[in-house]
């Protein structure tokens, strides 16, 4: 099973869509997987958004001298990762929305 993409770590994430730690079986009292999904994305977006901002932090203080240049580094790339993973789960929701749509009813 997947735990995480770069610095996106899904293993953080209890009971996503209603699944069992095991990834298949329903938990109990998962009633509503709407609001489960709806809570996760949210969730990866504001640790996106946090890691970015810690990124962003962290190259100020390389250019003030207060940081490590590996420090400055290791943010920008977790930023990078972080990111990218974003972007990759947009195009995915974005297609699978695409897809919905042109389904005939």
């Amino acid at each position: 099973m997947i735990t995480g993409i770069g610095a996106l770590d899904f293993s953080k994430i209890g009971g996503a869509a209603g699944l069992g730690k095991d990834g298949a079986n329903p938990s109990p009292g998962a009633a509503d997987a709407t609001a489960s999904f709806a809570s996760v994305m949210a969730d990866l977006a504001t640790r996106t958004v946090d890691t970015l901002q810690t990124a962003e932090q962290a190259a100020v203080q390389g250019m003030q001298g207060q940081a490590d240049t590996r420090e400055v580094v290791d943010a920008v790339m977790s930023a990078e990762q972080a990111l990218t993973a974003a972007v990759a789960i947009r195009d995915k929701i974005v297609s699978a929305y695409m897809e919905v749509s042109r389904m005939q009813i």
